[in-house]
């Protein structure tokens, strides 16, 4: 019996506990009122900037935001004017007639290329303004939403994704994290150039050991880019281009491209340096008295022969990788989240060099957040 009555104790006491627990959560809530926001030169107006910041703090779960119905009908019946209380003590003024402890202002307008934004939290009871929040986003107005979660999570102190606020803050300023990484994938279609021995063999006839081509060639390639590094206005980059040439004169000639390139963020401008392997046919064979390429299973050498075997691009030999150099300088065009790289390269070989032009376009990484955040 004793027990029985031990334990029905213990739970009244626990559930008690636990209402007094809920009742001073609940309690602590400051509750908060968001009357007027202002904007200049955006895609959106003033009433709807002030729904986005009220949507996102109701959302960060700190404050008992009060409903804008509530504040629009005391604010009508008190004869308050709002479309301009922007200051402190026209918002300390409605805070008292509202009855909340906390009034949430701000604006929002594009300054150049950057969006400017400015939250005030007002604390009403001391007349103060408890904090200011000051943010310099790119001017990407589709993610304007975005850039009030990021506001408000600051004013509110709620750690913000530092990714998500690297892609959206001015370029021109420092980032916060040197390691933002971004995939910048896309095709590449160009033309080349080639001159020297090579280009004389791929012009010849296939009985000479040529290939028939022009010296000038159509290429076609996919760019696989990975943005390694991202402070300020420097960006460092690796990029490898798997590319054929030869198609519109009947062959297929494969090769890859490994970069390592700098771009500037400002100016779009960029430039890289790195190997490139291509799969060509090499047969070996002399040059005659006459000066004609012979191979040497064809027409072998006497012992006392004075020519000497050598290798030489031949379209009757074996496939082999031949390795070289690329260098190449570029500017990336930019519209949104759409880049359109252009680049002029140069790779320099004993035989005969290569120039070319290559252009394309890629699409960068959206930012990836969590929506129900």
């Amino acid at each position: 019996m004793k027990t029985k009555v031990f334990l029905s104790l213990m739970l009244l006491i626990v559930s008690l506990g636990m209402i007094t627990a809920q009742e001073t959560k609940s309690a602590a809530k400051k509750r908060i009122a968001i009357i007027s926001v202002d904007t200049k030169d955006l895609s959106v107006d003033k009433e709807t900037m002030r729904s986005m910041v009220q949507l996102e703090l109701e959302k960060c779960n700190v404050y008992e935001v009060m409903d804008k119905y509530d504040v629009s009908d005391i604010v009508k019946k008190n004869g308050l004017n709002v479309d301009n209380c922007y200051g402190r003590n026209c918002l300390v003024q409605a805070g008292k007639l509202l009855g909340a402890d906390k009034m949430l202002t701000g604006n929002i307008e594009k300054f150049g290329d950057k969006l400017i934004f400015i939250l005030r939290l007002v604390d009403v009871e001391s007349g103060i303004i408890e904090k200011t929040d000051v943010m310099e986003y790119i001017n990407q107005q589709d993610q304007i939403q975005v850039m009030v979660r990021l506001s408000v999570n600051n004013i509110v102190g709620i750690p913000n994704d530092k990714l998500l606020v690297d892609l959206l803050v001015n370029f021109d300023q420092p980032v916060t994290s040197s390691k933002t990484t971004l995939k910048l994938n896309g095709p590449r279609v160009g033309f080349t150039y080639s001159w020297g021995e090579a280009a004389t063999i791929m012009q010849a006839s296939e009985a000479e050991g040529g290939y028939n081509m022009y010296p000038v060639n159509c290429m076609i390639g996919y760019q696989f880019e990975k943005q390694f590094l991202s402070s300020g206005d420097f960006q460092a980059l690796i990029e490898v281009v798997p590319s054929i040439i030869g198609m519109e004169s009947g062959y297929f000639v494969p090769s890859a491209t490994a970069m390592l390139g700098f771009r500037f963020n400002k100016s779009g401008l960029e430039f890289g340096l790195g190997p490139v392997v291509r799969v060509i046919r090499n047969a070996r064979g002399y040059y005659d008295s006459t000066g004609t390429w012979q191979l040497e299973q064809q027409v072998p050498l006497v012992p006392e022969s004075p020519y000497t075997i050598e290798h030489r691009l031949d379209s009757r030999g074996n496939p082999t990788l031949s390795s070289g150099m690329i260098f190449a300088v570029g500017k990336t065009f930019r519209s949104g989240y759409l880049n359109m790289p252009v680049n002029l390269y140069y790779s320099p070989r004993k035989e005969g060099s290569v120039v070319g032009i290559t252009f394309g376009f890629n699409v960068a990484s959206r930012p990836k957040f969590d929506k129900k955040n």
